[in-house]
């Protein structure tokens, strides 16, 4: 890991290591019924854990929270203000909600 300096510095610990997250699953009978749980450790360990497991790895999208409400509860007030601007003179029947 580079510190800026031009040196390399071993991390420390604590928030300074971040391992990733891996889902092993291990079969458990011939009824194709599995076992899944999850490990943090460095990339180079996950071959040696499956194979000391009897395990495969399972492949997953990462975890992907999304925002909550809605996108114009998020804008600021000049868009609001162009909004209303445009529905104030599009005329009748417009579906702009402001």
């Amino acid at each position: 890991m580079r510190s800026g300096i031009g040196e390399d510095r071993p991390p420390t610990g604590g928030k300074d290591i971040k391992l990733p997250k891996y889902t092993l699953k291990k079969w458990v009978d011939a009824k194709r019924r599995y076992v899944e749980w999850d490990i943090e450790c460095p990339a180079d360990e996950v071959q040696a854990i499956c194979d000391e497991y009897n395990a495969e790895r399972v492949f997953k999208f990462p975890g992907i929270v999304s925002g909550q409400g809605s996108l114009l509860s998020k804008t600021d007030q000049g868009w609001k203000d162009n909004l209303a601007r445009i529905k104030a003179n599009s005329g009748r029947g417009n579906t702009i909600k402001t």
